[in-house]
């Protein structure tokens, strides 16, 4: 190979693991936008939970669970653009309540959250376990980053290091050129 081809070479690989290295991946992540009942409410017992989102999903899972761990969700969630409603079984009884729930964006990424709300004046039989604990935060949408770019990013560094080491210890050992 000769010299000018191995120099546009190493320069190519340096200029791609600089774009890797820089450039921000094109992120169609979707986040939670609003939520019924809402995070750290106190509401009646509702009959469904409707979660919002900036842009329409797929594949949802909702999973509603009181403060002793019982599943209170009834069938499977559904989608239509960009809400998700999840039935809920029966009457809840006055209570601290956990929602989960994981989407596909429209990027293919999966995204998760939980957040927390609290039912009073329920008619339902029996309170349910810990309903005096204080309702907590909402975990977060849950978008995740981009680790795998970073990662891509940090490879293609090390392969262009190691290319240009190699041109550079190939040129300063006097070696002869592949021609």
């Amino acid at each position: 190979m000769s010299r000018a081809v191995r120099r546009a070479a190493s320069g190519a690989a340096a200029a791609c693991a600089a774009l890797a290295l820089t450039a921000s991946p094109a992120s169609a992540h979707t986040s939670l936008t609003g939520a019924n009942p809402a995070a750290n409410a106190t509401v009646a017992p509702p009959s469904q939970i409707v979660l919002t989102y900036a842009d329409p999903v797929q594949l949802p899972q909702v999973v509603l669970t009181d403060a002793g761990g019982g599943r209170r969700e009834a069938g499977k969630a559904r989608a239509v653009d960009d809400k998700v409603t999840e039935a809920v079984k029966g009457t809840l009884p006055n209570g601290v309540y956990t929602v989960g729930w994981r989407v596909v964006s429209p990027d293919g990424h999966p995204i998760s959250g939980t957040y927390r709300f609290t039912v009073t004046g329920s008619t339902g039989a029996g309170a349910a376990p810990g309903a005096s604990a204080p309702a907590a935060k909402t975990a977060g949408n849950g978008s995740g980053g981009s680790s795998g770019w970073l990662w891509i990013g940090l490879a293609a560094a090390v392969v262009a290091i190691a290319g240009g080491g190699f041109a550079w210890y190939r040129r300063t050992s006097g070696a002869p050129p592949n021609e």
